[in-house]
């Protein structure tokens, strides 16, 4: 079974994320159920807007799509910015927008069977309204969103410091990180051995 885990940080590597910090948790905890995790950071490549799959030269997507398809769990990575997903949590949902109308063996929807769960933080309020976008849409695309496949932490009201800086929050957020990650593993084994069978059949 393969995880990809797609970071829509603003910060150019190498420069850290604090999102991916704790999505570092998650990647562990499904790693431990014999997951093979793969991470790719949006911003590093050149991903325009659309919502196809492919717009043509020079578009990096169609690479990251392949990811897609080749993985069972798909785990978002986003800071919250102005209460709300980062434009590249928002450009990648566009791009994911193509998914609805492919289809795979036997006119399966491409994303029928996997699984999707959200990782946010953030130094302000908003991770639910943050979730409940970015999971609402993976739905549409045709993810399933297991109960609980989520995790954020953020510092509270006004500014402070960021995730990697203080230890607020960190047990509460990395459990409920571990809980998503045996989530997302149960329910991507489930439909393994039952999946979803394409529209009509």
């Amino acid at each position: 079974m393969k995880a990809l885990f797609v970071s829509c940080t603003l910060k150019k590597s190498p420069e850290p994320s604090n999102t991916e910090a704790l999505g570092r948790v998650v990647a562990e905890a499904l790693q431990d159920r014999g997951v093979e995790v793969e991470h790719v950071r949006l911003v590093d490549l050149d991903v325009p807007p659309g919502v196809v799959t492919d717009v043509g030269e020079g578009d990096e997507w169609p690479s990251v799509h392949a990811r897609l398809l080749d993985a069972q769990i798909l785990v978002v990575l986003t800071p919250t910015w102005l209460g709300r997903p980062s434009s590249l949590a928002q450009r990648m949902l566009e791009r994911m927008d193509a998914m609805i109308s492919e289809e795979g063996p036997g006119g399966v929807p491409v994303a029928y069977n996997r699984v999707a769960g959200v990782v946010v933080t953030g130094n302000e309020d908003g991770a639910h309204h943050v979730i409940s976008e970015v999971s609402g849409a993976l739905a549409d695309i045709g993810y399933t969103i297991p109960g609980q496949a989520w995790t954020y932490w953020n510092q509270g009201p006004g500014p402070g410091p960021d995730y990697v800086q203080t230890g607020h929050g960190h047990e509460w957020a990395r459990e409920t990180g571990r809980l998503m990650a045996h989530n997302l593993h149960a329910v991507a084994t489930a439909l393994e051995a039952h999946p979803v069978p394409a529209p009509g059949s």
